[in-house]
């Protein structure tokens, strides 16, 4: 093992070679030839100083006197023999592309060292232009027979102190082999059969080979050779090797035209549940013959999850399963949408805790009954012993997302070390298209809820009227964006009803939305009148800043007067149904400027409606069509909206499938839809009070007898001694004109008293010797709501009731 030289220039500690390793000399060359980097390796094999070496040219220090003869007497770790190209041609700057071989150097005091060399040309604004490195052949002899794979491995722990941008350029001259890079690389090993060379920083990266796949060079020069043959009329001896290559490389092919084939088959949504789909199918039967997909339990539910290596707790999904064998037999065993836990002991839990492929060739009985171990009371020994398994990790961003368990029947050939390599690169690609799934999904989700916590949830019933509304996300950017409705309860019975789209769309949208959004519901409290709110509104949106712009569509239904009182601010207008005839017509209303252009003013209309008209209220990303007069989606608005139904559900679903299916939408859309159903006159009760402490009892002895003639005697006790309440505070406070008194059955019991006064009376602590603060304690007691609002004249203040069920 050499640890080379450290970035500060020091030797470090030379540690004895590990068994199944092998020091390596790393040399860097420069563009004058020119040695620039001598490691500790290269001093110990070729008997070089590095003080001697650096600035030297290199074909001294590497004099090449011949090559190996014979390919047999390296055969324990050169697989298949033969010679690469000359490690002079690679020196001199003759060869430009990745080589590799074995040659008889002659080092200095020792006589001839047979070695193995690799020579990687670096390309870049840097001095350098090669890198080599070496092993001594010996020492591969003398191994413990763990080389004779065709991908052996040596370890590399040394460092590169020259220049910084050959350091930086490094990563990407020697790019990683973990599991999940990029599909080049990974067809480089496939085709080029590279060893791996480890790091110290435990990186692995591959460097052309003498043996293994496909030795092009090699195989270019003899058919050159045997072509100038046959040209001459000379016999073309056969050569073996050129048919075992061909059969390496065929099959090697075959293997990247199927990685190809998986990737053009997966990631065509960003619907996690089709990608899982997928990415299972993908792989059944062609490369296995049983593919079980597992993933973490905060994948399949769409959330994030705190990084950190899986333990045993980890709980994991298992979300598709694929086989060849008969239907049915996996089924009742093994699941789809069962989750579990995997003990440290499994190969399963080996992948998930290392993020590296496990191969089991061969699942005997022993492991076979330990996994089954897993399943309570089924045995699934019979669906596994004997088959040969791959565990292969679905990994992103070097987070371990979920992992796939392949099988292969047993009279088929089992998995190989070629189909570890296969098997992971198909697991890294379908990892990267399972996190862009899962991060969109996330994102979905987070972007819904964000939604849904900024979109109100208006009861389907209130005062006098019933309301449905719906809110589709737009198709450009997610699920966020700037529409929005509400209803807001007010005093007197009535609802304010309003629709707003924010422009632009977003995060931005939603958050200046839920400001608006909360602006309109506190003004809408205040009991502010249609155009005033839109005023205050405007200078709200001036002050939050200039790229503020939405539009606005207030409106408040009176059900005892049976009126809207509407207002615009640059928003479409409102459809109304009129219940007698099922007319439909735009209300003409004066359009206003958009909220937060600044200095318009705003008009308000009053428009007279019938018990069972509807309104209708929408934004323009149900009407609007790119490409399509606004005309036609309003007209068709107002044809699908005057469309009988059997239910306000009903009907707004007929409009959203009117315009909905046209094509071309990509604005949200927010839709508000209130069946005005109105108070009838013998449900509301009115008095006027004088300013007189008499009044008092006289207006408790109205609401009892009022009561009893509606048939709620039940709720004649609290009515009385919360009426009797106000109307002595309001007698009190008033400054001159009389009080008033209204009840008004309708889904609850309100009660109103109104006066002059404009102070709002507040909720008090009274202590036991207090004579005031009592009666708003009272109220807050008894009643199921209360509430005070200023009038252009005074204030209100009033509870409400439950009624009894019938």
């Amino acid at each position: 093992m050499d640890h080379g030289t450290d970035r500060a220039g020091q030797d470090t500690v030379t540690e004895p070679a590990e068994p199944g390793r092998v020091p390596l000399a790393v040399v860097v060359v420069d563009r004058d030839g020119l040695v620039s980097h001598w490691s500790r390796g290269a001093r110990r094999l070729f008997g070089v100083p590095k003080e001697e070496a650096i600035g030297r040219t290199a074909l001294d220090l590497l004099p090449v006197s011949g090559a190996l003869p014979d390919a047999r007497d390296t055969a324990p770790y050169a697989a298949g023999g033969g010679l690469g190209p000359d490690l002079e041609s690679s020196l001199d700057g003759g060869l430009s592309y990745p080589a590799a071989g074995r040659a008889r150097l002659t080092a200095s005091g020792d006589g001839r060292v047979d070695v193995l060399w690799w020579a990687y040309p670096l390309v870049g604004p840097g001095p350098e232009r090669l890198l080599v490195l070496a092993a001594d052949a010996e020492g591969l002899r003398a191994g413990d027979g763990a080389f004779e794979r065709i991908a052996p491995g040596f370890a590399l722990h040394t460092d590169f102190p020259g220049t910084e941008d050959l350091a930086r350029r490094l990563p990407e001259i020697l790019p990683s082999m973990s599991v999940g890079e990029s599909a080049r690389i990974a067809a480089q090993i496939l085709e080029l059969g590279y060893p791996i060379l480890e790091f110290s920083q435990h990186d692995r990266v591959p460097v052309t080979p003498d043996w293994g796949v496909a030795r092009r060079a090699e195989r270019k020069a003899r058919r050159e050779r045997a072509a100038r043959a046959l040209a001459a009329g000379e016999p073309v001896p056969a050569d073996p090797r050129d048919e075992g290559e061909d059969l390496e490389y065929a099959a090697v092919r075959e293997r990247l035209e199927f990685l190809n084939e998986v990737s053009g088959r997966i990631g065509t949504s960003l619907d996690l549940s089709r990608t899982i789909v997928e990415v299972s199918r993908a792989v059944v039967p062609r490369f296995t013959d049983v593919a079980g997909t597992y993933l973490r339990e905060q994948v399949v539910a769409g959330e994030a999850f705190e990084d950190g290596v899986p333990d045993t707790t980890t709980l994991w999904h298992r979300v598709a399963l694929e086989h060849t064998d008969e239907p049915g037999r996996w089924d009742d065993v093994v699941p789809v949408g069962e989750a579990m836990p995997f003990p440290a002991h499994t190969p399963f839990f080996q992948c998930m805790t290392s993020g590296e492929p496990v191969l089991v060739p061969r699942i005997n009985e022993e492991m076979g009954h330990a996994i089954a171990a897993q399943f309570d009371k089924r045995d699934i020994r019979p669906l596994i012993t004997g088959r040969s398994m791959l565990v292969v990790p679905l990994k992103a961003r070097n987070v371990v997302l979920g992992f796939m368990i392949l099988l292969r029947h047993p009279e088929r050939p089992v998995f190989n070390d070629m189909d570890r390599v296969t098997g992971a690169e198909l697991a890294a690609r379908a990892g990267l298209v399972l996190d862009n799934a899962r991060m969109y999904t996330f994102q979905e989700n987070v972007a819904e809820t964000l939604q849904d916590s900024m979109l109100p949830h208006i009861p389907p019933r209130m005062t006098g009227c019933d309301i449905a509304t719906r809110y589709l996300p737009g198709t450009l950017l997610g699920r966020v964006g700037g529409d929005w409705f509400d209803a807001v309860k007010l005093h007197g019975g009535r609802t304010a009803l309003v629709v707003g789209d924010v422009m632009g769309h977003g995060l931005n949208s939603a958050a200046m939305m839920g400001q608006l959004r909360t602006a309109v519901q506190t003004m809408a409290g205040l009991d502010l009148p249609p155009a005033q709110l839109l005023r205050n509104l405007d200078d709200l949106a001036q002050r939050l800043g200039d790229s503020y712009l939405a539009t606005c569509l207030y409106a408040v239904y009176d059900p005892i007067t049976s009126e809207l009182h509407l207002a615009n601010a640059g928003h479409i207008p409102p459809v109304l149904v009129r219940a007698e005839d099922g007319r439909s017509e735009l209300l003409d209303l004066p359009t206003g400027a958009p909220i937060g252009v600044g200095g318009v003013p705003f008009e308000a209309i009053r428009v007279r409606v019938e018990p069972g008209d509807r309104l209708v209220m929408c934004t323009d990303g149900l009407v609007e069509v790119r490409g399509e007069d606004i005309g036609v989606g309003l007209a068709t608005l107002c044809e699908s909206a005057a469309h009988p139904a059997a239910s306000m559900d009903n009907a707004c679903d007929t409009i959203i499938r009117a315009l909905n299916t046209r094509g071309g939408r990509k604005d949200d859309v927010a839709l508000l839809m209130a069946r005005l159903g109105g108070i009838e006159p013998d449900d509301v009760a009115e008095w006027r009070l004088a300013l007189d402490p008499a009044e008092v009892s006289r207006a408790r002895a109205a609401v009892r007898e009022q009561l009893h003639d509606w048939g709620l005697a039940k709720l004649v006790a609290p009515a009385e001694l919360m009426t009797g309440e106000l109307v002595t505070n309001a007698v009190r406070h008033s400054h001159g004109r009389p009080v008033a008194l209204r009840l008004v059955r309708g889904d609850t019991l309100l009660c109103e008293v109104e006066d002059d006064d404009h102070e709002l009376p507040t909720l008090l602590s009274a202590g036991p010797l207090d004579e005031a603060g009592r009666g708003l304690r009272v109220v807050s007691t008894l009643s199921r709501e209360w509430g005070t609002s200023r009038t252009n004249t005074g204030k209100t203040v009033w509870f409400e009731l439950t009624l009894p069920r019938r």
